[in-house]
């Protein structure tokens, strides 16, 4: 399955790097996550629960993250088990640009799933897809809102360096990774 989309957020690029860079927001932001942690160097463990129609079942999965070019894009492989619901693997690539209105969050996905999901059916699993998509960036903006209500608009922002995570890997891919990853597992299953 392939996915893409951008998103423009009223915040800036710094900004928006150090919200996806708190992995307590991103945590909240993602439906059904209760596991989200460093496991080593730009590799994360991530646990989400998932319903599609009448299949239910619990992920766990890795993320790695590759070329990491902070504030700016990152690219990154996950790997999903569902047990019985089925498994999903692919790759994902996100890109924040500054905008005039803040900032632009670009992001495609590809991934391939096995198991009871995929017997659902395409049209169901991506339309669960795109509504978890659209539930994180409803979500992650809410958030963003509550946090800095009249932000600025300012491009040049730099990034804070305490909003990197262990080893220096940029926070905010946790959302992008979160997204690639509830999708992964929807489609992997």
């Amino acid at each position: 399955m392939d996915m893409q989309g951008q998103r423009v957020l009223k915040v800036t690029q710094a900004q928006a790097w150090n919200a996806l860079n708190d992995p307590t927001v991103l945590k909240s932001c993602i439906a059904g996550c209760d596991k989200f942690e460093l496991s080593e160097m730009n590799t994360y463990n991530v646990g989400v629960a998932i319903k599609i129609g009448p299949v239910s079942a619990k992920f766990s999965g890795k993320v790695s993250l590759t070329d990491i070019q902070p504030p700016n894009s990152y690219a990154l492989n996950f790997d999903a088990q569902g047990g019985v619901a089925g498994f999903g693997k692919g790759e994902a690539k996100v890109s924040l640009l500054p905008h005039s209105q803040g900032c632009e969050l670009h992001y495609t996905v590809h991934s391939s799933v096995g198991g009871k999901l995929a017997q659902l059916g395409q049209r169901l699993i991506d339309g669960v897809a795109k509504s978890l998509a659209e539930d994180f960036f409803k979500k992650f903006e809410d958030a963003l809102q509550a946090q800095d209500p009249a932000p600025e608009h300012s491009a040049s922002s730099s990034p804070d360096p305490s909003k990197l995570g262990s080893r220096g890997t940029p926070m905010w891919v946790w959302p992008a990774l979160l997204i690639a990853a509830g999708l992964a597992f929807f489609w992997r299953a």
